[in-house]
C-alpha cells in the first residue's frame, strides 16, 4: 500500500525517490575533482551546522557569524537565512578549505554531508511522523559518482552520521515555519522578537549568556537531565531555545512555566 501511495506522489522535475534503490559514489583524494566542491558555492547554514563549526575552530558563535557568514533571503521575507561567506578570491573557496582539504570535515555543514543525496520531508502525513524522501543528485563536474563504492540510503545516511543532524534540522524546520507566518507583525524587520529568535536560532553563545542573565530555565518546568545538558551542551540548549521560541511566539510548545 505504501508503495503504491509513494509512486502516486509527485515530486518536481521528475525526480525520483531512491527508496532502497543502491547507488554508487565515493570521494577521496584520488578522484580527479577533489575539493571541486569547495569552491563557486552558495551555502545555507542552519543553526546546527553553526554550532558544530564554531565549536570546531573554537570560536564564539558570534565571531563565526561575523566572519564566517552572511544574510540572505530565506525561504520567505519574513526571517533571513545565514549563508557560508566565501573566500575573496577567484574560486570563491570555502573559508574552510585548506591544501590538504576541508578543515573541519569531522563538522562539515548538512548540505556538505548529504551529498550526493538530496532530502524532501513531507510533513503533510496524518497519524504518523512526517515522511523523508532521498534523491540522487549529480553535479556534472563530480566524478565520485564513477566509482565503484555501492551505497543503499540508510547506510549512507550512518557513515556521514547524518541522522543528528537530521534530526535538529527537522526541529529548525518547524521554527520556520512558525517564522514564516510573519509572527513579528507590527514591529517592522529586524524589531526585538525577530532579533531575539535570530539569537536563539544562529548565536548559542549569545543566548546562553542571555539565559543565565534571565534566570529563564528556572522559569520553566524542566526534569534535572534536560537542565543539566542543557547547562553543558550547545545542541539541548537549542532544542530548549525552540521550544522556548514555540511558546513565545505561539502560547503553545513542549515547556510550561512554573
Amino acid at each position: 500500500m505504501n508503495d503504491k501511495i509513494e509512486q502516486q506522489k509527485q515530486f518536481p522535475d521528475g525526480m525520483v525517490p531512491l527508496g532502497k534503490s543502491t547507488f554508487s559514489f565515493a570521494c577521496h583524494e584520488g578522484c580527479g575533482c577533489f575539493t571541486s566542491c569547495c569552491r563557486k558555492l552558495d551555502m545555507f547554514l542552519y543553526p546546527y551546522d553553526i554550532i558544530r563549526l564554531k565549536n570546531s575552530i573554537k570560536t564564539h558563535s558570534e565571531q563565526f557569524l561575523q566572519r564566517y557568514t552572511r544574510l540572505a533571503q530565506g525561504t520567505h521575507p519574513f526571517f533571513p537565512a545565514v549563508m557560508m561567506k566565501m573566500a575573496e578570491n577567484d574560486e570563491r573557496t570555502c573559508p574552510f578549505l585548506e591544501e590538504y582539504g576541508c578543515a573541519v570535515y569531522k563538522d562539515r555543514p548538512s548540505a556538505c554531508r548529504t551529498y550526493p543525496l538530496e532530502r524532501a520531508v513531507d510533513r503533510t502525513v496524518k497519524g504518523g511522523r512526517p515522511k523523508e524522501y532521498y534523491f540522487l543528485t549529480k553535479h556534472s563536474y563530480c566524478l565520485g559518482h564513477n566509482e565503484n563504492k555501492e551505497w543503499v540510503t540508510n547506510k549512507w545516511l550512518r557513515d556521514q552520521q547524518m541522522l543528528e543532524y537530521n534530526t535538529v534540522n527537522d526541529l529548525w524546520s518547524e521554527i520556520d515555519t512558525i517564522f514564516s507566518h510573519n509572527p513579528w507583525q507590527g514591529e517592522g524587520a529586524a524589531g526585538p522578537k525577530q532579533q531575539l529568535a535570530f539569537m536563539v536560532c544562529y548565536n548559542i553563545d549569545g543566548f546562553r549568556a542571555f539565559a543565565e542573565q534571565s534566570d529563564l530555565l528556572s522559569q520553566f518546568k524542566l526534569d534535572k537531565f534536560r537542565a543539566r545538558m542543557i547547562a553543558i551542551d550547545d545542541e539541548a540548549l537549542l532544542k530548549f531555545g525552540f521550544d522556548w521560541l514555540k511558546f513565545v511566539l505561539t502560547g503553545k510548545g513542549l515547556i510550561r512555566r512554573r
